[in-house]
């Protein structure tokens, strides 16, 4: 994540990415759809027990969350100012190099698990963070202690173990990065691991104990959309790029592009292809991939060729 390192210490030092900076509200939003069922954690590890099922990370099934939230912060900036006159200010939601998870911890909304994510004992770790930046002077509030104790579930559970040691993410081999923020080939080594995850990985946070107390979304913005839960991996690795654009408008999957899913997908493909005894379904999947095999990206004909190699 280049655009990170690229900011240098503004990521720690407020005050040089927004002038003016004296405080910092942070805010944090659930995102669990409102269907969800009581036992969300079992259904969503059953998922990934269908390997020729499309798994998409729950945060990124509905509407994009960089637009929802920053939209409210904005509100929330805007009713202060009613109160107090006019003050400085600006929102940020994962749209800047800015160290939220850290701030967020700081200012009380829980801990950073081993995972290195924000947990909270009331709402698990299952929502977005949001700064307002402003040019007041707050009140601190205080951070909280940690709850995690002996617990090592998420460190054991990451399927490329990429939490190397508690609160040590190694992104470069986290599924997560590998699907949404890398570019370029996934290393061979990895892709066998990646299942049938092709945008983003919640493992960590599916077996996570904080998690049962995880709080669905009033929000319809963070519904599932058609299409981007219990999809097969077929129809979607099907999708044209105008299809892909179409379906994933006002999605925060649209950002990684066409090219980019398919090489997601296709990775997918290859490990269903290699766990199937199903004679009808293997078939299906080993003509999907076929079907890209002259794919003008070479990023994407390398995927389809590492995936028929069963």
């Amino acid at each position: 994540m280049a655009y990170m390192a690229a900011h240098g210490l503004k990521r720690a030092r407020p005050a040089e990415l927004v002038p003016g900076t004296v405080s910092v509200i942070t805010a944090r939003m659930d995102y669990l759809p409102r269907s969800t069922s009581n036992d969300w954690q079992a259904v969503e590890f059953a998922r990934l027990a269908r390997p020729a099922e499309g798994i998409v990370s729950i945060y990124a099934r509905g509407r994009d969350y960089h637009k929802v939230l920053r939209s409210r912060l904005q509100k929330l900036s805007d009713r202060i100012s009613a109160h107090i006159g006019p003050f400085g200010s600006r929102a940020f939601t994962d749209s800047a190099p800015v160290l939220e998870a850290e701030l967020a911890s700081r200012s009380g909304q829980g801990w950073r698990g081993k995972h290195t994510l924000v947990l909270n004992r009331e709402a698990g770790s299952m929502f977005f963070l949001g700064e307002i930046y402003v040019d007041l002077a707050l009140p601190a509030s205080e951070p909280v202690s940690e709850h995690c104790g002996s617990c090592s579930a998420c460190i054991d559970i990451c399927p490329t173990q990429a939490i190397i040691a508690p609160h040590r993410l190694d992104a470069r081999r986290c599924i997560s990065y590998l699907t949404i923020e890398h570019a370029g080939a996934i290393p061979e080594e990895l892709r066998p691991l990646m299942g049938n995850r092709i945008y983003g990985c919640d493992d960590c946070q599916l077996i996570c104990p904080w998690n049962k107390f995880a709080r669905r979304s009033a929000l319809p913005d963070f519904d599932e959309r058609a299409g981007l839960s219990g999809q097969q991996l077929v129809a979607l690795f099907n999708w044209s790029e105008e299809e892909f654009l179409r379906l994933t408008e006002g999605s925060p999957i649209r950002r990684i592009g066409h090219e980019r899913w398919l090489r997601n997908v296709a990775v997918a493909l290859g490990n269903a292809l290699r766990g199937c005894s199903d004679e009808v379904l293997s078939a299906d999947l080993r003509a999907a991939l076929q079907g890209r095999l002259d794919h003008a990206s070479d990023v994407v004909r390398e995927h389809v060729v590492w995936a028929l190699k069963v």
